[in-house]
């Protein structure tokens, strides 16, 4: 048996295979996965398979974990990705029970400009 940060780091690493099928072996039948910037939810195998399939990618998908925590069936993961073009980061929190993802609630917040009005108290690290 594997704990829940090892499914979701395994789920990860077929993330970065862009078969998305074999991706999918990590997700219970009645997953669900939410995106509440978009108001949308996928539920089961099948529509998570024909979405990530479907995107309109400008090249293979590469996924890098930034930091992943874990508490008891719980697993938050920090990853950036990118497709050679768009570059993104997505904030994961997933559900793990019996080694398979039954749920996860995903944020894909983009970057925007700083206000002007804060300028003298931040430093910038992106360029």
């Amino acid at each position: 048996m594997m704990t829940p940060k090892e499914v979701v780091e395994n789920y990860w690493s077929a993330m970065q295979t862009n078969d998305f099928a074999k991706a999918s072996e990590w997700l219970s039948e009645d997953y669900e996965l939410t995106w509440p910037m978009s108001g949308e939810r996928i539920i089961g195998r099948d529509n998570f398979v024909a979405v990530n399939s479907f995107y309109p990618a400008n090249g293979e998908w590469r996924f890098v974990i930034n930091s992943l925590l874990a508490d008891g069936n719980e697993v938050v993961s920090d990853v950036s990705v990118t497709d050679g073009v768009v570059k993104a980061r997505a904030i994961t929190y997933s559900t793990v029970k019996n080694n398979l993802i039954v749920k996860q609630l995903e944020f894909w917040p983009d970057p925007y400009e700083a206000p002007i009005w804060r300028k003298q108290w931040v430093e910038y690290y992106l360029s």
